[in-house]
């Protein structure tokens, strides 16, 4: 009867749906059911009719037999059978079907869900039954369809994973995908993650291809939240496995105890060597007794070799190891045959500013000093004699087997200039000589091989003041000179270049006499006064307070004006000149002579007043009045020219 009542009552609500839509049908509307071929009228014929005693509206009282509180039971008991599923939560799902576009799951929903096939890719053999974690992106779309993703499911589950590895400091595995500038990526169960290349082994890693498509442990290192970035290290696994090894091996080392390694890294300074989990420093100088620019020029990367331990620290765990003490130093096995005065062969392997060495045989050298490189008393630079690679031949001058140390020279292989120094350059000999170095002082030249000799500065020039040699030549140039002096034992040799020329200071005494005038230049103006050139080519020196014109100026640079020779030295190649002097002195004689002119005028007068008295004394008394107005005048004129 009850399933009569809902047959009907679901008829009756079918009926009134389509009358309001006109009585049209769609397809997604029709009823999957047999009653979809027959009318609305046969389905209510079909059914059986309803008793009298039937109550239409007990569904409005209690549905069937069952009142309110039975009824609110059974609704739950209906709810309870579908899981509760909130947006953005991941849930468990079972594979239902599998077809060619999407991946049917079953989530304990009203409705089932489906997600692409394309996010299975890395499950191939995927079946029904199977469960899968799935994202739920939305409960229900616009087309009552359940949306889910597996894809972002993997991915929230693993940045799960990843910030728990992180936290706990827990090993996780990854695949090498590719690689890229400074490093590889990484997937971790879908999170793109990057190893940068000094992470990925403790030594150093040429070729970053070989770790591609590789499964490989690694630990989080680094997250950046914000932008989603992972970085990762391998090598922080390899470090904890070596600490322990590296306790273990630095505890059981000895010095001079041999270990095979192989060669890690190389540097200017040095190798380091890998001993199995530990490293080593082969410095260069412990590489060869011999010289090597490059510690390359004896190793490679990755050759295995015998080292022997030097030093270590155990704190530190830094150890020194020498390659080249595994063999007998090469000074042991240096022939006896090599004395003071033998004659030795070598190539030159360092030129330094005092010299060079030159390797007889690998690790054993000899220092050449620039002193012994040429028998030229002015020392030169060892690079004008020797360059490294040179192959020469030397003489021991001094041997010193137990301090393994030697000096050479190799000036000795030729005769020594100063021997003959003495017939070839006797003093007064004339020679040319090249200019070699200068100093304040004077000029050192260079009259042969071997042969060197000094030119003062006074000896340069007889008539020019020479402040510095560079004023008057440079090194290379080629001079006349004369033999001054010549002591063989001390190898000293004075030379002149003036002395070639007669001293024209002789001359010069017989022209520029004192009071002398002369015209001349202002070549240099100075502080205390002024360098003048006169004629000859003679300069000459004019005080500051003899440099005043007589209209109160003073001489400039390149004026041309006449002066007066006030000193001449002719040991001291002194000149000292004036120009006040000459305006001064014809003023002085101007004012001279006009005090001669009023004293003789004055003298003229005295002489008159003398008459005058003599011839009163014979004048008349008519005359006296006369001759006393002319005395008194004369008297006057007299007293005037005294006080002029």
């Amino acid at each position: 009867m009850a399933k009569k009542q809902v047959a009907e009552k679901e008829l009756a609500a079918k009926t009134a749906e389509l009358q309001g839509e006109g009585g049209r049908l769609t397809e997604k509307e029709t009823i999957e059911s047999e009653a979809d071929s027959v009318s609305i009228e046969s389905i209510k014929s079909s059914l059986a009719t309803p008793t009298e005693d039937f109550d239409w509206d007990a569904d409005e009282k209690v549905f069937g037999n069952y009142n309110d509180a039975d009824r609110k039971k059974f609704e739950d008991m209906y709810a309870g059978t579908f899981n509760q599923i909130t947006k953005g939560e991941i849930i468990s799902g079972t594979v239902v079907s599998i077809n060619n576009k999407d991946v049917v799951l079953n989530v304990g929903f009203k409705s089932d869900g489906l997600v692409s096939t394309s996010e299975f890719r890395d499950t191939p053999d995927l079946k029904v039954g199977d469960s899968v974690d799935v994202f739920v992106e939305a409960p229900e779309d616009a087309n009552g369809q359940l949306i889910l993703s597996r894809k972002r499911a993997k991915t929230q589950r693993s940045w799960e994973a990843i910030n728990e590895a992180l936290e706990n400091d827990r090993i996780i595995n990854g695949f090498v995908k590719s690689r890229t500038k400074g490093g590889l990526i990484v997937d971790i169960m879908g999170v793109e993650a990057f190893l940068p290349g000094s992470q990925i082994d403790i030594k150093p890693i040429r070729d970053y291809d070989v770790y591609v498509g590789k499964t490989m442990e690694f630990k989080v290192v680094k997250i950046n939240h914000e932008f989603k970035n992972v970085v990762v290290s391998h090598k922080v696994l390899i470090e904890d496995d070596l600490e322990s090894q590296k306790v273990e091996i630095v505890s059981k080392l000895e010095k001079g105890q041999v270990l095979e390694g192989t060669v890690k890294n190389i540097t200017d300074f040095g190798v380091f060597i890998d001993l199995g989990g530990v490293d080593g420093l082969l410095h260069i100088t412990d590489i060869s007794w011999g010289r090597i620019e490059h510690p390359k020029e004896v190793l490679s990367l990755d050759e295995k070799i015998n080292v022997v331990v030097l030093d270590f620290d155990d704190e530190k765990k830094r150890i020194a190891l020498g390659l080249k003490q595994l063999t007998p130093h090469p000074w042991e096995n240096l022939s006896a045959d090599i004395q003071v005065g033998s004659k030795v062969k070598g190539k030159i392997v360092t030129v330094a500013d005092y010299g060079a060495f030159l390797e007889i045989i690998p690790g054993v050298e000899g220092l050449i000093h620039v002193s012994e490189m040429s028998w030229s008393q002015n020392l030169r630079n060892p690079q004008e004699f020797l360059k490294v690679g040179d192959e020469i031949e030397a003489e021991v001058l001094t041997l010193d087997r137990d301090e393994r140390k030697m000096s050479l020279g190799i000036k000795q292989l030729s005769n020594d200039p100063w021997q003959e120094v003495a017939a070839k350059f006797p003093v007064g000999s004339k020679h040319k000589a090249t200019v070699k170095n200068m100093t304040n002082f004077g000029v050192f030249v260079e009259i042969e091989e071997g042969i060197d000799g000094l030119i003062h500065i006074s000896d340069l020039s007889w008539s020019k003041k020479i402040n510095h040699p560079n004023e008057f030549t440079k090194v290379g140039d080629v001079l006349d000179v004369v033999v001054l002096e010549l002591d063989v034992d001390n190898r000293k040799l004075s030379l002149g270049h003036k002395q070639l020329e007669e001293n024209p200071w002789d001359t010069f005494e017989t022209i520029f006499t004192l009071d002398s005038v002369h015209q001349g230049t202002v070549v240099k103006v100075t502080d205390k006064g002024a360098v003048i050139a006169l004629p000859y080519g003679v300069e000459g020196f004019v005080p500051t307070k003899h440099m005043v014109k007589e209209d109160g100026s003073t001489l400039k640079a390149e004026e041309t004006n006449d002066f007066k020779i006030i000193e001449f030295n002719k040991e001291a190649k002194r000149i000292v000149v004036s120009h006040a002097r000459i305006w001064e002195e014809v003023k002085a004689e101007a004012v001279a002579e006009e005090r001669a002119t009023k004293k003789k005028e004055a003298k003229a007068a005295v002489t008159a007043v003398k008459k005058v008295k003599d011839s009163v004394e014979k004048s008349t008394l008519g005359d006296l009045d006369v001759l006393a107005q002319l005395k008194s005048q004369l008297e006057g004129e007299e007293s005037k020219a005294k006080k002029g």
